[in-house]
């Protein structure tokens, strides 16, 4: 078994591109190896700054001899195809052979020397590599991130000759730019040019770059009494612009430490690269960096610390004059700003969107225990800083700085904070907000985006999803769930798009719509006016939610059918909605709840069946009657103990007695369908088991429908 080394030596691959090309080089060399009938042990690629790397280990010299049977025509049909087949597989009649009236084809072909095949899956992964960005240069059609320089190509420790576009395939590689060797050197194998690199200063593992650099870095902080503030993404990124990191601890003036820290970092992760410092016996940033350099410099990094802190000086002298600038020109500005924003076509302007917003979190206040005049007071600053400078340099501290601004400016700091975290939570591992004004306010935002772009008809279509909608659902079932907030979501949905319609003027809009006024009530008062659209949309948005809902319960290990078979209820309180979810995935976890639910699906399938021929006799299930089974009395008085103990358990919602109520079924269940015949010859005796299988149906429909759990 022989190994396979591949290098494709370039100028700087962006850090940004080097893990997707890792792992676009893995597939394409899977893919290729695959067709061409070779297996291997272990296949792993390395990607770096001037680097791509694939090392296979474990390949046979030549691929197998292979024989393929392929079918024919019938022995007894027309020449034509006979002949068709006999120029598709190149062979004459009397080399087919015939089975059961069939002529097959059985092609062999002879194994090819896996060197042969090298040549040509590299040059068609170098040609259609599926580079984010790529170019050509000279007179060549080759196209490749930056200019391809060199291709080793070695198998079983031999050259494998070829060129792709004019480059020749070799031996030789190149160490770092300025610390190595200066020369192209020759390597004989994988662990030979492993070796050799990191002679040479070149660490070719992303991940083996990613240690060095936290390492050197957390031990250059230690030394100072510092500690390095933690940053995957900037970790990660840095690993792909340095062959040699060598990090080093730089110094910056203190008075930059009366900007915020978020701006402080961002300097100097957007634009330097830089990792921030923290003091750990104080709170806050300490007034230090560290930079990670690709050389090792001779008197230890204190030219290459003076000049980068140079830099940062002038970036953050930038950030501070948008910090003064923003402070002088203050919320009102900003807010008349949004007038002029578009935030979508059909939608409106910022501004227009931030007055919905108002409304909305003005609402939803009193549900979350807010109050309403500070909710609304909180969410038409929420956009504002939008509009400042800060945000327009770093667009990823929206929200952030406007609670700093509402904080400068005066206001309480339960609005400041809701100003700051709005926008949460944006991702699954984000934060949830807990105080009340924030959660109206992130509510009230992202329901406005949500009816919003279902009322224009933007909604997910499979794995596109350009707004974001799919997130801002997850935002509001994690607010609502985490929160304990008890809403009805069908009636808040209804009601907000009602207000959206009303807002927008839908009833202008020249699409054939016709509106239909009718009174309905949410939460017990009757409303304006509904439609059509109005009640589509509002049905939409709670299929929506329960679709969201079972991703997050999935994402937890519930099973998603239970979610079907909560919502099939008709209950709309997620809060509520969950609680039931678990006490049915714990009940069905027990041997009661599986034999129970095989009881229900025996009882219901009876059910259906006798549905289809007719009414299904309905009424008071009769016991005591002469030469009646014990089972089908005992099952009737079970039945009817359990609706009361159901009842009484959902009432004050004790889903977890509600399902022991339930458990207490299984054995009286068991036994009817054990001892008794349901179809009974005597009309009556049927008629009075229907209605009780019926009865146990019902039961059970009150905690869930049962008809939509698997298993």
């Amino acid at each position: 078994m022989a190994q396979l080394l591949i290098e494709l030596f370039s100028e700087e691959i962006p850090a940004r591109m080097q893990g997707g090309a890792a792992r676009d080089l893995e597939r394409m060399a899977a893919e290729r190896l695959k067709a061409a009938g070779l297996t291997y042990d272990s296949l792993t690629t390395f990607a770096g700054p001037r680097r791509l790397t694939l090392v296979v280990e474990g390949l046979p010299a030549a691929t197998p001899d292979r024989e393929e049977e392929v079918k024919g025509p019938r022995a007894n049909a027309p020449e034509q195809a006979l002949e068709g087949f006999l120029r598709k597989t190149g062979l004459t009649k009397d080399q087919l052979v015939e089975r059961d009236g069939v002529f097959f084809a059985v092609l062999s072909s002879k194994g090819q020397p896996t060197a042969a095949l090298i040549p040509d899956m590299v040059d068609q992964i170098v040609r259609g590599f599926p580079w984010p960005k790529s170019m050509r240069w000279g007179s060549g059609t080759l196209r490749w991130v930056r200019p391809l320089k060199r291709i080793v190509a070695l198998f079983d420790g031999h050259v494998v000759p070829f060129e792709v576009d004019g480059i020749a395939s070799g031996a030789l590689t190149e160490g770092h730019r300025f610390l190595g060797c200066g020369r192209a050197f020759a390597v004989e194998d994988f662990a030979d040019y492993r070796a050799k690199l990191e002679s040479d200063f070149v660490v070719l593992d992303a991940a083996d770059r990613r240690l060095k650099i936290l390492e050197a870095a957390q031990k250059v902080c230690a030394d100072k009494g510092l500690a390095l503030v933690d940053d995957d993404g900037l970790l990660d990124e840095v690993a792909g612009l340095a062959e040699w990191p060598t990090p080093i601890l730089g110094d910056m003036d203190p008075a930059f430490l009366s900007l915020p820290p978020e701006v402080v970092r961002l300097s100097m992760k957007v634009h330097q690269k830089y990792f921030a410092v923290r003091d750990p016996a104080k709170h806050g940033l300490a007034p230090h960096f560290v930079v990670v350099a690709n050389v090792e410099a001779t008197d230890g990094g204190k030219a290459l610390a003076a000049g980068n802190s140079r830099v940062l000086s002038a970036r953050l002298d930038d950030a501070r004059f948008f910090w003064d600038e923003d402070l002088k020109t203050g919320f009102d500005v900003w807010a008349k700003k949004l007038e002029g924003v578009t935030f979508h076509a059909k939608l409106g302007t910022l501004a227009e969107r931030v007055e919905r917003i108002a409304a909305l979190a003005r609402g939803i206040a009193p549900l979350v225990g807010a109050d309403p005049d500070q909710a609304e007071a909180a969410a038409k600053l929420a956009k504002a800083d939008l509009s400042a400078a800060m945000v327009g340099e770093f667009p990823e501290l929206q929200g952030v700085m406007g609670g700093y601004y509402a904080r400068a400016a005066g206001y309480p700091d339960a609005v400041a904070d809701a100003v700051r975290d709005h926008y949460k939570p944006q991702g699954p591992a984000d934060s949830v907000p807990t105080a009340p004004l924030t959660v109206a306010v992130a509510l009230a935002d992202k329901l406005d985006t949500l009816v919003g772009f279902f009322a224009i008809d933007e909604k997910p279509t499979g794995s596109k999803d350009p707004f974001a909608l799919r997130r801002a659902a997850l935002g509001v079932i994690r607010l609502v769930l985490e929160n304990g907030i008890r809403v009805p979501l069908k009636a808040r949905l209804r009601q907000q798009c009602l207000f959206y319609y009303d807002r927008l003027g839908f009833k202008d809009r020249d699409d054939g719509f016709k509106r239909e006024v009718e009174l309905f009530m949410v939460d017990g008062s009757p409303q304006r006016r509904s439609s059509r659209r109005v009640e589509a949309t509002s049905l939409e948005l709670v299929a929506f939610f329960a679709d969201r809902l079972k991703v997050l319960l999935r994402d937890q290990g519930k099973r998603h059918d239970l979610v079907d078979a909560v919502f099939a209820l008709g209950d709309d309180d997620l809060v509520r909605i969950v609680r039931r979810v678990e006490a049915l995935d714990d009940f069905l976890a027990t041997d009661d709840g599986a034999n129970l639910l095989a009881g229900y699906k025996r009882a219901s399938n009876i059910l259906k069946a006798e549905e289809k021929k007719g009414a299904v006799p309905t009424g008071m299930v009769q016991t005591g009657l002469p030469g009646q089974p014990e089972q089908e009395s005992a099952l009737a008085f079970a039945a009817a103990a359990a609706a009361t103990a159901v009842d009484a358990a959902l009432e004050t919602e004790d889903f977890a007695a509600a399902m022991s109520a339930l458990s207490r079924l299984r054995a009286p269940v068991d036994a009817f369908f054990d001892k008794v015949m349901v179809n009974s010859d005597v009309a009556a005796e049927r008629d009075n088991r229907l209605k009780l299988l019926g009865q146990v149906r019902a039961v059970m429909g009150r905690v869930a429908d049962f008809g939509m759990v698997g298993g």
